[in-house]
């Protein structure tokens, strides 16, 4: 999925210019549609989440994403965390998340409006054996796009420029998204997942 079929919002001249002073670059190419999901990768660091929504902010995109409810429980965070589009996840009952997401996206796909998701699929900064296919599985239920985030600390860079809608073959579309995410470095590489479903 080539170019920008989809919106184009107004950007943060000051988020881009704080990223540019910690020495960050953007790649944004636009978004192909109205709806999707963005895979975030890798997220190894604490510092992820600040670079995280100041690239939101310097993209001006309109975007929600999951994230643990503990973290809304926290006093200042929890409020700062919903009114930048933060969604809390219970992580012992994810699944039902994915349904309620699923039906916003089709709602969203059949008024015409914005819906894009944003997810870390490792679902944690530490080490584990894979990523959490609740992003996959959103994706493939509302046939919508992904997108993919790549965070590489080693160069610097965010891009999000790769997008592509899933087959639903969970291996070939693995497969496509390591090769994009090839050479990406994290924060702590040591503790980046392999890119595959778990």
């Amino acid at each position: 999925m080539d170019g920008c079929a989809g919106p184009v919002f107004p950007q943060s001249r000051l988020a881009r210019a704080l990223l540019g002073l910690f020495g960050w670059k953007l790649h944004f190419s636009g978004l192909p549609t109205w709806q999707g999901v963005i895979a975030v990768y890798p997220h190894t660091s604490n510092w992820d989440f600040p670079l995280a929504v100041l690239a939101k902010w310097a993209l001006g995109l309109q975007v929600r994403y999951w994230a643990k409810d503990s973290l809304f429980r926290v006093p200042v965070l929890g409020p700062f965390m919903r009114w930048i589009g933060g969604i809390p996840v219970d992580r012992s009952a994810a699944h039902g998340v994915v349904g309620q997401t699923v039906q916003e996206m089709r709602d969203a796909l059949r008024t015409g409006r914005l819906c894009w998701l944003v997810v870390a699929p490792e679902g944690t900064r530490k080490a584990v054996p894979g990523w959490k296919s609740g992003f996959y599985r959103v994706a493939v239920g509302a046939n919508v796009p992904i997108g993919i985030a790549a965070f590489d600390y080693g160069k610097r860079e965010i891009r999000l420029h790769d997008f592509f809608l899933p087959s639903g073959d969970e291996s070939q579309d693995m497969q496509l998204m390591a090769t994009l995410l090839e050479g990406v470095r994290g924060c702590r590489p040591e503790q980046a997942a392999p890119i595959r479903l778990r």
